[in-house]
């Protein structure tokens, strides 16, 4: 070393140093953040990798706490349900015992009559003030908004889950493929012969009741006879134009509906004939066959359903359509609840659940009636003696209440429940990524730190080395 103005050796030296204490300054960083990548420079490509999956984790997040406040809207919602099907059970055993007229003075029945009204204000006003958050559940405020629906055609339309395009609204395509039938039995002939004397048992979907005609009885007199137990039975009987024929017929359409008309005394030119002109004495109905936005629906006589991920419906085709081939359309143009249960804003991860009214005037249907028509002032009140159509309303009012029931229930333990818990797994496993890209790895960093360290304490010792290799120049001055 014989030159002084510039000293290489210390240069090294503090070059090292510095590096050193910046490495010393990094790993106390890593331990006392418990990060391994505190800004960008740390890991440029580990920084964008981390953050893609901090934002997933975020969303994840969200989607399980969306889904538990959804369970607990539903949860609400099935409490109250719960306490209108208590009601309507007890509405359902005063009709019961409102039948038992013997025994009972038109006082009693009076009385039935004014708790089942009170019992009908307390499932309207269930219906009208149940709320989560200020939002009422079932009233109708989660219901689907429709438009064009023909009533000619759809007589009740109920939307129970729709994905409705945002700003758009959703084609509902009915198509009848196939006529639906009732059971029906033909029989051919003015009347009985003079001498014979006929019993006849008919059996319907509803009943069985036995008929006994003199010899000689007009079918104008039969068809009455089976008319006026119609309720009772599910058979009706209608007379053609000229009054030479007669046929029986279930009073519903569908595979369940059926008709059976047996001879149990004489009847031996009482013949009877299904649509192929075949003797029989029992005939079913057939269902009708529909497609719902070209998918096979299933269907119950005039009922079609059918439940897929973009489209959960129920509807009650009228008789005039639903047994002749034709088609009708409507449209979904919004409404429902919508909830939010996946992580990213996509309809797939969206859930559209519709609640229809619960309330007296919308529980039953068309054909049989409504809830509100048992008050006392109604056509199917219990002091005017309407208990078989009462109990039949409310029947179909119970099976209704329950069916949402379900429904709900299934979505809350079928799609809420388990999207949590798959939820739960992927915010697990993405965790478990990021952290290994971002996290400090503790055993590592203490073996770095005591490297920094020691480095750090030897080049100091080296640049009070070389800080003094100057002075040997002295020796060639002496």
């Amino acid at each position: 070393m014989s030159r002084i103005n510039t000293n290489i050796s210390s240069i090294q030296s503090i070059h090292r140093l510095i590096a050193n204490q910046q490495d010393l300054a990094t790993r106390l960083e890593r331990l006392s953040t418990g990060l391994r990548i505190n800004r960008g420079k740390d890991d440029p490509a580990g920084l964008i990798a981390s953050e893609s999956l901090r934002s997933e984790l975020v969303g994840i997040n969200q989607a399980i706490e969306n889904s538990s406040r959804a369970i607990n809207v539903l949860s609400v919602a099935d409490a109250a349900l719960n306490e209108v099907s208590a009601l309507l059970l007890e509405i359902r055993g005063l009709v019961n015992a409102s039948a038992n007229e013997g025994p009972l003075s038109p006082t009693e029945i009076q009385a039935n009559q004014l708790q089942v009204d009170s019992l009908l204000e307390s499932i309207d006003r269930i219906a009208n003030t149940t709320q989560f958050n200020g939002e009422k559940l079932l009233n109708g405020n989660l219901g689907y908004l429709l438009s064009g629906v023909t009533t000619s055609q759809i007589a009740v339309t109920t939307i129970f889950g729709a994905r409705v395009p945002a700003g758009a609204a959703m084609n509902v395509m009915v198509q009848v493929t196939d006529s639906a039938e009732t059971g029906q039995l033909l029989y051919v002939g003015q009347g009985l012969s003079a001498n014979n004397n006929l019993t006849i048992e008919v059996t319907g979907l509803l009943g069985t009741e036995q008929f006994s005609f003199a010899g000689s009885a007009q079918v104008s007199a039969m068809a009455a006879a089976v008319n006026s137990f119609s309720e009772l039975t599910g058979v009706s009987a209608t007379l053609n134009a000229n009054q030479s024929a007669m046929t029986f017929s279930s009073t519903t359409y569908g595979s369940d509906a059926f008709v059976r008309v047996t001879a149990l005394q004489s009847g031996g030119d009482f013949l009877l004939y299904d649509s192929d002109m075949t003797q029989v004495t029992q005939d079913f109905g057939v269902d009708a066959g529909v497609l719902i936005n070209g998918q096979t629906a299933n269907v119950s006589g005039l009922v079609a359903q059918m439940r897929n991920a973009g489209l959960d419906v129920d509807l009650h085709l009228t008789e005039g359509f639903g047994t002749r081939l034709g088609t009708s359309n409507f449209y979904i143009t919004g409404g429902g609840a919508l909830f939010q249960i996946g992580p990213d804003v996509v309809s797939s991860g969206q859930l559209s659940v519709g609640v229809p009214s619960v309330s007296t005037g919308n529980l039953g249907n068309f054909e049989i009636g409504y809830l509100s028509e048992i008050r006392g002032s109604g056509n199917a009140s219990l002091v005017g003696g309407n208990y078989t159509r009462a109990e039949r309303i409310v029947k179909e009012a119970i099976e209704q209440v329950s069916v949402l029931r379900g429904r709900l229930g299934g979505i809350q333990a079928n799609q809420l429940e388990t999207n949590m818990n798959s939820q739960r797994v992927a915010f697990e496993n993405v965790k478990a990524s990021e952290s290994a890209i971002r996290d400090t790895d503790y055993a590592s960093e203490v073996a770095a730190l005591t490297r920094a360290q020691i480095l750090v304490q030897s080049t100091t010792t080296v640049l009070s080395i070389a800080n003094q290799l100057p002075q040997n120049v002295l020796a060639l001055l002496g």
